[in-house]
């Protein structure tokens, strides 16, 4: 059971912090210099992220629950880390949360405002001011999630070293 769990566990935060880096550093880049317009561009970036979105609030609870669970059968020096890996997670989660359902939407009634094509529209369109706003707030929330998610990709990655979690007590050795 403890391997499917970590199994698990690493599927899914490698879908998601991998997914981050992909679209921060290819999807984006190159939605904004291949297509014709800026809109169209912000388009593809803005379903791309909906989507992306969706695969780490899915895989955040998935590796989320899995290490809840490997938390109770873990000793005191796994349980730190585990502990770390949740708070990060949920750190994860809760921002990919507030950003999907909360700043998409509402740069979505700001692009409306802006008449459609938020470039387009004059600088002192109220419409294009926040979407600009809102687009600023969502790259720095991006960033957190993806630095979040390195660290826990980081503390994943000394797992090997901790003492065997879940097995009993009577199986160590024990030195006079």
């Amino acid at each position: 059971m403890q391997t499917v769990l970590r199994a698990l566990r690493l599927f899914a935060m490698v879908a998601w912090v991998g997914g981050l880096v992909f679209f921060a550093f290819v999807v984006a880049p190159v939605a904004f210099h291949s297509l014709a317009s800026a809109h169209e561009a912000g388009l593809v970036v803005g379903g791309s992220l909906r989507f992306l979105h969706l695969i780490g609030l899915a895989g955040g609870g998935v590796f989320y629950a899995a290490t809840a669970l490997l938390w109770f059968r873990a000793e005191v020096p796994a349980r730190v880390s585990f502990a770390i890996q949740l708070a990060l997670t949920g750190v994860m989660l809760a921002v990919t949360a507030y950003s999907q359902f909360r700043i998409l939407p509402a740069m979505e009634v700001d692009r409306a405002l802006a008449g459609g094509e938020v470039e387009t529209a004059s600088l002192e369109n109220a419409g294009r001011t926040d979407f600009e706003r809102l687009h600023t707030l969502s790259e720095r929330l991006e960033g957190l999630v993806l630095l979040c998610g390195v660290g826990v990709v980081f503390v994943l990655s000394r797992e090997s070293q901790w003492p065997e979690t879940g097995k009993p007590k009577t199986d160590r050795i024990v030195r006079p």
